[in-house]
């Protein structure tokens, strides 16, 4: 995985912690086909149905250092989960391309450390190029979800805009409408 491209492992992160339980009144990652659709655009291996318990553990480790209350203890976590199956980062270029950081994995480990691997980079990219602020709580009332803000303005306020951020706008629009008929 590039390191500079700390992006592509916090989207990760935030869809994987988005498909708990506590988030979605039920859990959205219950099989196989579940884990393979949530990787599916990742350009990681497909997964195995052995694969789908390590990845929820995973999930909560995930959730965890996005909770972190510093800095350092969000580095300390990202930390862990790159040395899972990270190795020592490689400078690398791409025909055609700049020279760019990657983090190679372990050959043969388990998908749920090569996933730790990739988003531990990205929580740490996250730290370094926005800062620990940027780890939130969803803001809809309700919602237990957490995710990391990679947005160029930083006011992204939702851990899934699509569904919190539309529920809650249309929750406004319905009262607005109530109270104009009122």
């Amino acid at each position: 995985m590039p390191i500079g491209a700390y992006a592509a492992g916090i989207e990760l992160a935030n869809e994987l912690v988005s498909t708990s339980p506590t988030v979605r009144g039920a859990e959205a990652l219950p099989d196989l086909g579940a884990l393979s659709g949530l990787l599916a655009g990742h350009g990681l291996r497909a997964p195995v149905h052995e694969d789908v318990f390590q990845v929820q553990l995973l999930r909560r480790e995930v959730r965890g250092i996005m909770e972190t209350e510093t800095a350092e203890q969000a580095v300390a976590g990202a930390g862990v989960l790159l040395g899972r199956a990270g190795l020592a980062p490689v400078l690398r270029r791409e025909p055609g391309r700049p020279w760019q950081w990657f983090v190679p994995t372990v050959k043969g480990a388990p998908l749920a450390d090569e996933l730790a691997a990739f988003v531990g980079a990205g929580l740490l990219g996250a730290v370094r190029a926005l800062g620990h602020e940027r780890f939130r709580p969803c803001a809809a009332p309700g919602c237990r979800g957490v995710f990391a803000d990679v947005s160029r303005s930083g006011r992204r306020r939702y851990c899934m805009p699509e569904l919190c951020g539309n529920r809650l706008n249309v929750a406004n629009h319905r009262a607005r409408r109530r109270e104009t008929t009122s």
